[in-house]
């Protein structure tokens, strides 16, 4: 994928979060492989600053840097928009040392990035992709990074009365993020704002830039935009934050009620990590990448269950894996009409094979026991069913809940499983099983 920065200048004003300067922002193209930089025009010489982990001194609701004497606060959401619409190279000249916060979301400098036009560059993107898992916690909050083949975002929200939680999990690029990220505002604690504006923080702040939260009630000035603004929000601050790596990051970020100290603190641990492999001799990467695992998300589609899987049609039982953990996993299988095996089984009165039912347990375990191989080429082999049990008939129309635990396994090579599918909430079939990894080279 090649490098993108932007056609044309643009500009934008408005209101400084914390210091409530009146400042203009303006967008200008930059050159392969500058990256983001700002240009602060209110100070003698017009110095420059290219944002980086290693320059964060500010993480109070707020990020950040300093380089030298030049200063920059609150610069995740300009940061957040450029990177989620895809943008490598750009300048930022501001006559102060804040951003406007304009409505509190991204949405107006995304709108902004669109008006520039951006356009692609002749230098290839080169990214970051994550060779081992990175985490960080404090109390009930954590954050973590699993390899990943993308940029994936998986968060919690949450307050400390556990209250307007919200949960979202996706897959970052320009569309969803324009669609499902930058609109959302940032939010506020009613109690929280005193101690704030003691703190210095927040003197151009209402509501035309942030929602506040009082007990169970939202404040706001607009109805929400999303039903789950909230969380929705946190991943915009995930993106603008991280963006201080200086390079695209392949990732799936896991994050409970993460913050910017939280996540300065997972990107200071993932640079050490690229910091770590750019230093290591040629063998030891090698030996880093093989260790990794074949999947680690929470949820497969189609496309990543056919990477995992050998089976094709008509034989594929597993149309999504909804939920996945380290011992458990949760998939879903469409029964329809065109099911060819209704055809037969029975005629004016199709009923799904429970033999059929067996095989999308033994696949859903076999992908349960691949989350934990390392290496590729990789396949899951059933071995034997007991204790199996066929309770209810499967028609077209139902929706099989797949539920496989593993109860014993042996190392990394065979392994025991306990599998139900439900539909409608109610057990249809069940059974034990026990199925083996093999290297495709040896498959019989």
């Amino acid at each position: 994928m090649k490098q993108r920065t932007i056609l044309r200048d643009g500009s934008i004003s408005g209101t400084a979060l914390h210091s409530a300067a009146q400042v203009t922002l303006t967008l200008k193209p930059a050159p392969e492989n500058t990256g983001i930089v700002f240009r602060r025009k209110d100070i003698f010489g017009k110095p420059e600053v290219r944002p980086h982990i290693k320059m964060v001194s500010d993480l109070v609701r707020s990020t950040g840097v300093t380089s030298g004497h030049t200063q920059l606060h609150t610069i995740e959401h300009v940061m957040s928009a450029l990177v989620g619409m895809g943008i490598d190279n750009c300048y930022i000249e501001m006559d102060a040392a804040e951003p406007p916060i304009l409505d509190g979301s991204s949405k107006l400098f995304v709108n902004l990035i669109q008006e520039c036009e951006p356009v692609e560059q002749q230098a290839e993107r080169v990214y970051f992709e994550l060779k081992e898992p990175v985490s960080v916690s404090d109390g009930n909050r954590s954050i973590i990074a699993l390899p990943y083949d993308g940029f994936k975002i998986t968060c919690t929200s949450a307050d400390d009365r556990g209250i307007h939680t919200q949960h979202l999990s996706m897959d970052i690029d320009p569309e969803s993020y324009q669609l499902g990220v930058a609109p959302a505002r940032t939010f506020t604690i009613y109690e929280d704002i005193e101690e704030l504006l003691k703190l210095g923080k927040i003197q151009g702040g209402s509501l035309d830039s942030a929602i506040v939260i009082k007990g169970d009630k939202i404040i706001s000035k607009e109805p929400l935009r999303y039903q789950d603004e909230f969380v929705r929000h946190k991943i915009l601050d995930i993106v603008g934050d991280m963006a201080l790596l200086c390079v695209p990051l392949k990732a799936h970020i896991v994050a409970v009620r993460p913050g910017h100290a939280l996540n300065a603190k997972l990107t200071m641990k993932i640079f050490e990590q690229m910091e770590r492999l750019k230093n290591a001799p040629a063998a030891e990467k090698k030996v880093v990448v093989k260790k990794h695992k074949l999947f680690t998300e929470s949820t497969l589609d189609t496309r990543r269950i056919l990477e995992l899987l050998p089976h094709r049609y008509p034989f594929v039982l597993i149309d999504r894996v909804v939920d996945s953990g380290e011992a458990e996993l949760t998939a879903i299988k469409n029964v329809t009409i065109n099911e060819p095996f209704f055809q037969g089984h029975f005629p004016g009165n199709p009923v799904m094979p429970g033999v059929l039912q067996l095989e999308a347990m033994a696949q859903a375990a076999g992908i349960l026991m691949l989350r934990h191989v390392d290496g590729e080429d990789k396949l899951a082999f059933f071995m034997s069913a007991d204790k199996v049990k066929f309770r209810r008939a499967v028609k077209p129309g139902d929706q099989l809940e797949i539920t496989v635990k593993i109860t014993k396994s042996r190392g990394d090579k065979i392994a025991c499983a306990s599998g139900e599918c439900r539909v409608d909430g109610k057990v249809v079939s069940s059974a034990d099983l026990m199925f083996t990894v093999m290297n495709a080279a040896e498959s019989p």
